[in-house]
C-alpha cells in the first residue's frame, strides 16, 4: 500500500518520501541530479541495502513533496535531473501527479524500477514523463521467487516490463545485483539470453551497507563477475561490472 498523504492544496497530491540525496554524478548516466527514495516495495530480496525502506518503515524519514519541489526551484540551473528510486517507486499511484511538477520545474526524470507494474510503466512512458529507465533483473527466472523474496510471484509482469523496454520507445538499462550463493555465471547467462540484443546491462557485486534485509551474504569474487560480463556480451550489446 502507498505511504502517502493527501492535501487539498492546490489540487496537487502531496507524496511523501523515505530520502533525499541532494546530489549525484552516478545515478543518471550523463546528467547532474539528484535522488529521491520512495518508501514501501512489494519485493524483499535479500541484498537490498534499503532495508528501512523496506521492513522497517519506522526508522525511516519523511519527507514530502512540497519540500522536495521546493528543493528543486533553488537547483534550476544546476541539477539536470531527478533519479526516482526505493523501495519500488511504481507501488505509488500519485507519483505521476508529483513527476508531472518536477517536469513542469524542467527536469528530466530517471525512473528505477523492479518491473514488477508494467501497465505504469508504459502509462508513464507514453505520457513522456520518464526519460530514462532502470529495470533490476533479479535472477533467472528459476530463481526470480527466491532472490525476490516472495513466493508466487508471477513473472509475466516482469516479462511484460522486460520486453516493453526493449522495444526501444525509451532509453533504458537492465542491472542486477549478484551475491554469493544467489547467483553464478550459468544464472546470469541465462538472463542475458532472455534479454538478449538489450543496449545495455550491467552487473553490480554486493556491498553490504549495514542496511540489508537478509544476513550472511557476501560479495562474488572479481574473477567470477569478469565471466558473468563476459558471458553476458555474447547476448547483449553493451555490458559492464558498475
Amino acid at each position: 500500500m502507498s505511504d502517502s498523504k493527501i492535501f487539498k492544496k492546490a489540487t496537487v497530491i502531496i507524496m511523501v518520501f523515505g530520502g533525499l540525496q541532494k546530489l549525484t554524478l552516478l545515478d543518471f548516466p550523463g546528467v547532474v541530479a539528484c535522488t529521491l527514495f520512495t518508501r514501501g516495495c512489494n519485493f524483499l530480496c535479500p541484498f537490498c541495502h534499503n532495508a528501512t525502506l523496506v521492513n522497517r518503515l519506522s526508522e525511516a524519514e519523511t519527507i514530502s513533496d512540497t519540500e522536495v519541489l521546493s528543493y528543486l526551484k533553488k537547483r534550476i540551473g544546476i541539477l539536470e535531473g531527478v533519479c526516482i528510486t526505493g523501495g519500488e517507486p511504481l507501488l505509488h499511484a500519485e507519483l505521476k501527479d508529483f513527476i508531472r511538477e518536477v517536469k513542469a520545474l524542467g527536469y528530466k526524470v530517471k525512473l528505477d524500477t523492479n518491473g514488477s507494474k508494467p501497465k505504469y510503466l508504459k502509462e508513464l512512458v507514453s505520457e513522456g514523463l520518464i526519460d530514462y529507465v532502470a529495470m533490476d533483473i533479479k535472477n533467472c527466472f528459476e530463481k526470480y521467487p527466491q532472490t525476490a523474496g516472495v513466493n508466487n510471484l508471477d513473472l509475466s509482469d516482469i516479462e511484460e516490463s522486460i520486453d516493453f523496454l526493449m522495444e526501444g520507445g525509451i532509453p533504458y538499462e537492465f542491472r542486477t545485483t549478484v551475491a554469493n550463493g544467489l547467483h553464478t555465471v550459468e544464472d546470469i547467462e541465462k538472463i542475458a539470453k532472455k534479454i538478449a540484443g538489450a543496449d545495455r546491462y550491467f552487473i553490480q557485486n554486493f556491498l553490504d551497507s549495514g542496511n540489508i534485509i537478509g544476513a550472511g551474504l557476501s560479495p562474488i569474487g572479481q574473477d567470477t563477475i569478469e565471466k558473468m560480463c563476459k558471458v553476458s556480451k555474447n547476448y547483449v550489446k553493451d555490458c559492464s561490472n558498475r
